[in-house]
C-alpha cells in the first residue's frame, strides 16, 4: 500500500482491535493531550472514523497541518460572570464543583498569588471594580463562574438560584465564601478573562533568580478529585519549599502550576527529575493526565508508563506508519516501532545550560532581558492594542519583545565566551570618549561589516534599529521586559566597535541644535522645504519629512508675561504661592509646536493661575534613545539638579508631552539613583484632575486618541481626561488606537518610513477619517505630527480644546 493506506490501516488496527485496552486506560475527561487520542478515532458504537482526532494534540510529530475546518459554537446572546471570592484557595477549588453543578458554562480559578501579582500589573486598574475586596477577610481565591444563554429568562433564572446560595453560604459562614460579584458587560468580563489570562506571565515576574517553569504544569483530572489532588499537590511543592501560584479551569479539571526554580543552580535543576516523577504518580494516584491542554513533549518519557507496554507499543506504531525515518520532531510523545532513538528527556540539555556562561552580575544587570519567560503575550496582531507595533507591521518574531529580549540573552553569553567584559566596557565608556586608536578600530571594523564580515552582534542590531522605543512592552508585559532600556545598551556598545551613521547624530543633538536653529525660523524652514535639500537629507542621512520650526517662535508668542524668576518665586506670599505653577518645557513642544505651549499658559491663566515659564532645559531622552548613555547621564544629571532646586520651593511643575515626562520617572532613576533626587514633575491632566474647575460655555463632544507610551505607563490616563472635559460640561470619548507610527523620530528615518505608514492606516487612520481632525484630540507631539503628514491637518491636544470652550 502507499503511505495513505499504510498509515489507515495502522491507525485502524490500533484503534479497533485495542479498543478495551483504549477505554480502561483513558479516563473520561474533555481536555486530553497525552499521547495520540486513540479513543476519539472512532465514535462510540464504532460506526464512524476520524484520522484527524490523532493528528490534534500530536504536536506535530505526525505531520504538518496545513489547511483545518473549524467545528465553532455560535457565541450565545446573553452572558454573566459571578466572580466568586474565598478564604482560601482549597475552599475555591473544593466549591468547583457545586458551580458546575449550578449549569454554569465555565468555571476558571486562581489562587492569592496570582491575584496579588496582578495588583502589580497595568491589568489591574481594568478589573479592580470587578472584584474587589471584602472588608474583614482576605482574598486567598478566586473562582470565575461564566453563564451564556439564548434567552435572558434563562440565564436570569440559573443566576438566581446560584446567588441565592452564595447569600446562603456567605450568612451562615460555609464553604469559605466571603463574596461575590455579578457583570454582564461584555467588555468588563474580557478584562477579566484577560487577567486570568496573564497569570502565566504574571507569574513570571516574581523577583530573585528562581523562576517559575512550565514542566508539570498541566495535568487533568476528574474535576471531582481536582481538590484533593490539588491539596496533595501543594503539600508535594511545600516539601520542597518552593514557591509557585496555580490557576486553572476547575470544571475541566485542569490545573495549571509553575513551581519557581533557578535551573542555573544544577541542584535545583535536579528538583525537575524528582518533582517530575512525584507528579506523574500523584496524577495516576487520581486517575488523571500528565498533560491535558498543553502538550509539552518533552514529558514524553512518561508515555511508556501511563499507556503500558501494550498501547505505547500501538502509539509507536502508529509513529512508525506516519513518519518511519523519525524525522517530524523526533523524540516528542514516541518513537517510530522497531527504532533504536531515545525519547527527550527531563533531564536533557535546557536554555539554563547556556545562560550558566553569562556571569552573574550581567545577568543581574540585564535583567530585564534575562527574565523574558516566553509568555509570548507579546505575539499580539490586535490592530488597536499599543503593545509591540514593530511585531504587527513586520509580523517577525524577532521583532517583539521576547524576539529581541532572546537575542540580548544569546549575545551577552557569546560576548562573554570572547572574553568581552560587558560591564566593564560600559564603565569605560561612561568615564572617556573615543580615543583616536578607538575610532581607527571601529573604521576598520566597519568597512569588515560592510564587506561582509560575520558577527552576531550585526543579527542583534537589525532587529534592535526596528523598535520604536514607545516602551508599551514595559507596561504591558507582564514581567515588564523594558525593550528601549537593554536597547539602549546595547546601541552603546555595538557603537563602541562600529561607526554610528549620521543620523544618530543628528536626533541624538536635537535638544542643543533645536534652540539654535530657532534663532532663525523662517530661514530654517526655507530651507527645508527646498526639494534638493530634502532629497539630500534622505539620501546622505536617512531622514525624511524633516519637521518645521515653529513661526513664531515660542518667546515671540508670549514675550516676557511668564518669565522665570527664582528669586521672586523664593519670596512668594502664601496667596501667591497657592496660585502658582510652573511650566516644564520640551524640545518638541517648544521648538516644533510652540502655539501648544503659550495656549498651555493660557488655559493655567484663565483657571486663575499665575503660570511660569521655566527655562529651556534638554531631557535627554533622544540621546537616551540612540544609545548615547554618556551623554544622556550628563544631561540628566543637569536637569535633576536644576528641578531638585525647584522642588525646594514645593510649587507644582507641569510637562505637556509625556514620553518626554515619563523619561524624569523612569530613566532618570536608572541613570541616576539616588542622585536623581526627589523631584516630581506632573503632566498636565495629572494635575488638572485636582483643581476646581469651571464650567465651558457651551457644550462639545471630542475622540480622544492618547498616546502609546503615556497609556501603558500611566493607565489611567484616558479615564483622567474623561473625567476632566466631564468637569466642565463637555464629552470626551476615548478610541482605542495602538501605534500611530510616528514615535519620536522613528517615523522620519527613511529605513522605518514603509512601516511608520502602515502602522498608521493600521489603527489610525479610520478614527482620523471618521471623526475628523476637528473632532479628535490628541495627545502625543508624535501623533499629532503623524496625523499631519499622512492626513494634511493637525489636531489640537485636549488642553486646546478646554481653552476654546472655557
Amino acid at each position: 500500500p502507499n503511505s495513505v493506506g499504510r498509515i489507515y490501516r495502522q491507525v485502524l488496527d490500533s484503534c479497533r482491535d485495542f479498543r478495551p485496552q483504549i477505554l480502561a486506560k483513558f479516563p473520561r475527561l474533555n481536555r486530553f493531550l497525552t499521547g495520540y487520542d486513540l479513543e476519539h478515532v472512532f465514535n462510540d458504537d464504532l460506526t464512524e472514523f476520524d484520522l484527524s482526532r490523532i493528528i490534534t494534540g500530536s504536536e506535530g510529530s505526525l505531520g504538518f497541518v496545513v489547511e483545518a475546518k473549524l467545528n465553532i459554537t455560535p457565541i450565545a446572546k446573553y452572558k454573566c460572570l459571578v466572580n466568586v471570592k474565598y478564604d482560601s484557595f482549597a475552599s475555591a477549588l473544593r466549591n468547583a464543583p457545586f458551580l458546575v453543578a449550578a449549569q454554569a458554562t465555565s468555571v476558571e480559578t486562581v489562587d492569592s498569588k496570582v491575584l496579588n501579582l496582578a495588583r502589580g500589573d497595568i491589568i489591574w486598574h481594568q478589573v479592580k471594580d470587578l472584584i474587589t475586596d471584602v472588608a474583614g477577610t482576605e482574598m486567598q481565591g478566586l473562582n470565575m463562574v461564566e453563564y451564556n444563554s439564548e434567552q435572558q429568562s434563562d440565564i436570569e433564572e440559573k443566576i438566581a438560584a446560584l446567588t441565592a446560595r452564595l447569600d446562603n453560604a456567605i450568612a451562615d459562614k460555609t464553604d469559605g465564601i466571603i463574596g461575590y460579584q455579578l457583570t454582564y458587560d461584555t467588555t468588563a468580563i474580557g478584562h477579566i478573562y484577560a487577567m486570568r489570562k496573564k497569570a502565566v506571565g504574571l507569574l513570571g515576574n516574581t523577583k530573585g533568580a528562581q523562576k517559575p517553569l512550565a514542566f508539570a504544569e498541566d495535568t487533568a483530572v476528574p474535576p471531582e478529585n481536582l481538590a484533593d489532588f490539588i491539596m496533595e499537590f501543594r503539600a508535594l511543592l511545600d516539601s520542597h519549599n518552593l514557591n509557585y501560584g496555580m490557576f486553572g479551569h476547575v470544571d475541566a479539571g485542569v490545573l495549571h502550576v509553575r513551581p519557581a526554580l533557578d535551573l542555573c543552580d544544577p541542584e535545583q535543576e535536579k528538583l525537575l527529575r524528582s518533582i517530575s516523577d512525584q507528579v506523574v504518580t500523584l496524577t495516576a494516584k487520581y486517575g488523571g493526565l500528565m498533560w491535558g491542554e498543553h502538550g509539552k513533549g518533552y514529558r514524553s518519557e512518561y508515555g511508556p508508563a501511563f499507556f503500558g507496554e501494550e498501547l505505547f507499543t500501538e502509539l509507536r506504531k502508529i509513529k512508525a506508519a506516519f513518519d518511519p525515518r523519525n524525522r517530524v520532531n523526533p523524540g516528542k510523545i514516541c518513537t517510530p516501532f522497531n527504532s533504536a532513538d531515545k525519547l527527550v528527556s527531563v533531564d536533557g540539555q535546557k536554555r539554563a545550560w547556556f545562560d550558566r556562561q553569562i556571569p552573574v552580575a550581567v545577568k543581574d544587570s540585564f535583567d530585564s532581558s534575562l527574565n523574558c519567560n516566553g509568555n509570548g503575550l507579546c505575539f499580539n496582531y490586535e490592530e488597536s492594542s499599543p503593545m509591540c507595533p514593530s511585531s504587527k507591521v513586520t509580523k517577525d518574531r524577532r521583532h517583539s519583545p521576547k524576539g529581541r529580549a532572546g537575542l540580548m540573552r544569546e549575545w551577552l553569553r557569546l560576548t562573554e565566551n570572547a572574553g568581552y567584559d560587558v560591564l566593564a566596557q560600559e564603565q569605560v565608556l561612561q568615564e572617556n570618549r573615543s580615543s583616536f586608536k578607538e575610532v581607527w578600530e571601529k573604521v576598520k571594523n566597519t568597512l569588515a561589516k560592510r564587506q561582509g564580515d560575520a558577527d552576531f552582534s550585526h543579527e542583534v542590531m537589525e532587529a534592535m534599529e526596528g523598535c520604536l522605543a514607545c516602551k508599551a512592552c514595559a507596561g504591558q508585559c507582564p514581567i515588564k521586559v523594558d525593550v528601549p532600556s537593554f536597547r539602549a545598551r546595547f546601541l552603546q556598545l555595538y557603537h563602541s566597535r562600529y561607526l554610528r551613521p549620521a543620523k544618530d547624530y543628528i536626533v541624538g543633538n536635537i535638544e542643543r541644535t533645536a534652540p539654535l536653529l530657532a534663532k532663525a525660523p523662517r530661514l530654517v524652514n526655507f530651507m527645508l522645504k527646498r526639494k534638493f535639500v530634502a532629497s539630500m537629507l534622505e539620501k546622505s542621512v536617512g531622514y525624511v519629512d524633516t519637521p518645521l520650526l515653529s513661526v513664531p517662535t515660542l518667546s515671540q508668542q508670549v514675550g516676557k508675561r511668564y518669565a522665570f524668576d527664582l528669586a521672586a518665586l523664593q519670596q512668594l506670599s502664601a496667596a501667591q504661592h497657592e496660585k502658582t505653577v510652573l511650566l516644564v518645557q520640551d524640545p518638541f513642544t517648544s521648538f516644533y509646536e510652540a502655539e501648544l505651549v503659550a495656549d498651555a499658559l493660557s488655559l493655567l491663566t484663565k483657571l486663575g493661575f499665575n503660570p511660569i515659564l521655566l527655562p529651556f532645559l534638554p531631557n535627554g531622552k533622544p540621546q537616551h534613545v540612540k544609545g548615547f548613555l554618556r551623554d544622556f547621564a550628563r544631561t540628566a544629571s543637569t536637569a535633576a539638579q536644576f528641578l531638585n532646586q525647584l522642588q525646594a520651593l514645593d510649587l507644582p511643575m507641569l510637562g505637556l508631552d509625556a514620553s518626554l515626562v515619563l523619561v524624569y520617572r523612569d530613566e532618570y532613576n536608572k541613570a541616576l539613583g539616588s542622585a536623581r533626587g526627589d523631584f516630581n514633575v506632573q503632566l498636565l491632566h495629572e494635575w488638572l484632575a485636582g483643581q476646581t474647575l469651571p464650567n465651558a460655555q457651551q457644550s462639545a463632544e471630542y475622540a480622544l486618541l492618547a498616546h502609546c507610551t503615556e497609556k501603558t505607563a500611566l493607565p489611567a490616563t484616558e479615564k483622567t481626561w474623561q473625567t476632566i472635559f466631564s468637569k466642565v460640561g463637555l464629552t470626551l470619548k476615548p478610541v482605542s488606537v495602538g501605534c500611530c507610527g510616528m514615535a519620536g523620530t522613528y517615523g522620519h528615518e527613511a529605513q522605518n518610513l514603509e512601516n511608520s505608514k502602515a502602522l498608521f492606516d493600521m489603527s489610525w487612520r479610520k478614527p482620523v477619517e471618521q471623526f475628523g481632525t476637528e473632532q479628535i484630540l490628541v495627545t502625543g507631539f508624535s501623533c499629532r505630527s503623524q496625523v499631519k503628514r499622512l492626513v494634511g491637518d493637525k489636531p489640537l491636544h485636549p488642553l486646546q480644546a478646554l481653552l476654546a470652550a472655557l
